[in-house]
């Protein structure tokens, strides 16, 4: 009987291990993608399903899919509209794109597209993502498309909060180079 006793008990402990372990990282990293999670964690596959659909079910995490295919989880106290623009920012080139447009303005579709060393799709298909998110606009002229982000102190804001995440490398080099100018 003491044997099972303590069974239950380490099965208990660990439940909470695993449920800290993903609300820390999440909180860590907000905006992280379900394969990202299991890398970080060491949890496996089917034990961090199991916890994300229980914490997302006694509300203990935020899940966003806004794209209908993969899931970004975040932590409650994460605002709504910091957790949509990270949502898109977390991706490297989107990230690229953004500090770029932020840093002059306004930009042309080549200078982006210089900046980021990337195909000109992969340049548009990022661009496009970023207008129907609200986050980046074009202006059109008769030769020539301008972009520039809406709500530039916003996107700056968040660039800056979020900066110690796994993925504000850049964004820590944004703020130091936008808290010089």
């Amino acid at each position: 009987m003491n044997t099972a006793s303590n069974r239950n008990n380490a099965t208990v402990i660990t439940t909470i291990d695993y449920k800290t372990r993903i609300l820390e990282q999440i909180a860590r990293a907000p905006g992280i993608r379900y394969r990202e999670l299991l890398r970080l964690t060491g949890i496996t596959n089917g034990t961090l399903e199991y916890h994300l659909k229980i914490l997302e079910r006694l509300n203990k995490v935020n899940v966003d899919r806004h794209d209908g295919r993969r899931a970004r989880y975040y932590s409650l106290d994460m605002p709504a509209d910091d957790a949509h623009v990270i949502g898109y920012i977390r991706n490297d080139v989107a990230r690229q794109i953004v500090s770029f447009i932020l840093e002059h303005d306004l930009c042309t579709f080549r200078e982006i597209v210089e900046h980021i060393n990337k195909a000109p799709s992969t340049a548009s298909w990022h661009l496009k993502r970023l207008s129907e998110a609200g986050i980046v606009s074009t202006i059109f002229g008769q030769e020539y498309q301008l972009y520039r982000v809406l709500n530039n102190n916003f996107v700056k804001d968040v660039l800056c909060k979020y900066k110690e995440n796994s993925w504000g490398e850049m964004a820590k080099r944004y703020c130091e180079m936008f808290g010089e100018l």
